[in-house]
């Protein structure tokens, strides 16, 4: 018998070696129950809007339709639905597409099985999470763009201590309103700010913003994520 506790997992990946690993995993940890196992990614979308589990763990390449692509798709049938990328391939590129995507954490392959469980649970919380690696390896690269007082600079633009506050309150989840109740602004000066982060980090959607302020070190790496 299933217990009402069981985190409800849908698993993308190709490879059967991999799947049958994911599975043996999820199984003896008796935490998760798995609803199903896709092969492509086509399949991976239709059984995500069947079954509607808590947690679509998706690889990347994948035939028919790769994982970013199911992605949207599923996004686009369920904008509820919760993706966390599993892939080989982890370069900034593809965590930045993932993230525009719509995907709420990206782990690598190599992650080991406490990090994939603390991933997945976190995720079905309603948490965006990032392989620490990714997050060490983003927050090295951000540290040498910092003033002497240590406030980010992105793209030769410093952030203000407002955008800043702003951006911390974004990453955390909170909607416009909640923002400026919290910090005694209106809500067009709210959407200001927000457009000046976007266009100061070269970042387009929450999700984005979310992950910088991660690597960035002004969150910790199990927020909320919100989509607004």
């Amino acid at each position: 018998m299933n217990s009402p506790e069981q985190i409800t997992v849908l698993l993308a990946e190709d490879h059967v070696v991999v799947r049958d690993g994911l599975s043996s995993l999820l199984n003896v940890d008796g935490g998760f129950r798995i609803l199903g196992e896709a092969r492509t990614g086509r399949q991976v979308v239709e059984m995500a809007q069947a079954l509607r589990p808590q947690v679509i763990l998706m690889d990347i390449a994948m035939p028919v339709l790769n994982g970013l692509e199911a992605t949207k798709h599923i996004l686009a049938n369920d904008p509820a639905a919760k993706v966390l990328i599993l892939s080989a391939y982890s370069d900034d590129e593809y965590i930045s597409r993932a993230s525009a995507a719509g995907a709420v954490g990206f782990l690598e392959k190599q992650t080991s099985a406490e990090i994939l469980l603390k991933a997945i649970r976190e995720v079905a919380k309603g948490n965006s999470f990032y392989s620490p690696t990714i997050v060490k390896r983003q927050r090295l690269a951000l540290n040498k763009s910092r003033n002497r007082n240590g406030f980010p600079v992105a793209n030769g633009a410093l952030l203000t201590p407002r955008e800043l506050e702003v951006l911390q309150l974004v990453a955390e989840g909170s909607a416009n309103r909640q923002i400026g109740d919290e910090l005694g602004i209106s809500i067009k000066t709210v959407e200001k700010h927000r457009q000046n982060l976007m266009d100061k980090l070269n970042i387009h959607d929450t999700a984005g913003l979310t992950r910088y302020a991660l690597a960035a070190g002004i969150i910790e790496n199990n927020v909320r994520l919100t989509i607004h």
